[in-house]
């Protein structure tokens, strides 16, 4: 039943949400579909407000109708963001070590990052000897994917239709001389990164910035994170970049092996 209290933040707003979370609790409890008069009475709600949240829900792909029945059930929508969750915080605690070795070894920051709704995220950061990490990389913020180095490596998962249609939503904005704003530029990139298994932003994002990334591929091949080290460019020359390089490629073939990935084979 949806509690009567309320808070003094407890808005028009703030009660739908709690009553559309009370209708996905409840639907994720029930052992078979149920219809929308029980919905509404065993939540103690007015039954067309619960039609209307039932509908949102419906319309956004996480509650699906038996037309038959006209029974309601979640779909397998809440299973997908419950993976998610679950994969991205296993994905943080197994980083971690090699976030801190990298930033160790290369003595700068680092940082491992996913996609959401085609921007990266920051899921977790080491900082460097002299914190040299920008606002952008802080732990939850956003960037773009076409001018990170983990972004591209993201964007590897995107076949030429999802690129346009990328392009299209997201656009390829220019925030530095060396961004890359065109989209048979960035395939042609792209290419570069998969063929050679690193990503490079040179500047593109930040000037003054560089970072070098690597690819975090779960069992399906998928890359599904991307680890990198960043610093100011004046420290962060070829020398140092490719010094340490294999470091960077061990890490990320041994997380992404705690991920189920398994290493192509080649014949004899």
């Amino acid at each position: 039943m949806i509690s009567k209290k309320t808070t003094a933040i407890g808005t028009k707003s703030n009660l739908s949400t709690e009553k559309v979370f009370a209708i996905i609790e409840y639907l994720a409890n029930q052992q078979e579909p149920v219809k929308l008069r029980d919905i509404a009475h065993d939540l103690n709600m007015n039954p067309s407000t619960t039609l209307r949240f039932i509908s949102s829900l419906e319309n956004l792909g996480y509650v699906i109708q038996n037309s038959s029945t006209l029974k309601y059930a979640l779909t397998m929508k809440i299973c997908s963001i419950a993976h998610k969750v679950v994969l991205n915080n296993n994905i943080r605690e197994l980083a971690s070590p090699f976030l801190k070795s990298l930033s160790r070894i290369y003595g700068e920051s680092s940082c491992i990052a996913i996609e959401h709704e085609m921007q990266v995220v920051y899921i977790d950061t080491q900082e460097g000897p002299d914190q040299m990490l920008t606002t952008m990389k802080r732990i939850g913020n956003v960037a773009p994917m076409h001018c990170t180095g983990v972004g591209k490596l993201l964007l590897l998962n995107y076949n030429n239709a999802d690129l346009t249609r990328y392009v299209a939503i997201k656009g390829l904005p220019k925030l530095t001389e060396n961004t890359i704003t065109t989209l048979p530029a960035l395939k042609e990139e792209l290419q570069k990164i998969n063929k050679q298994g690193y990503a490079f932003d040179n500047e593109e994002c930040e000037i003054g910035a560089r970072c070098i990334a690597v690819p975090i591929r779960d069992y399906t091949t998928r890359v599904v994170a991307a680890m990198s080290v960043m610093g100011p460019i004046f420290r962060m020359d070829d020398n140092k970049i490719f010094e340490n390089l294999p470091y960077l490629l061990d890490a990320s073939v041994q997380l992404s092996k705690s991920l189920g990935y398994e290493e192509e084979r080649q014949s004899l």
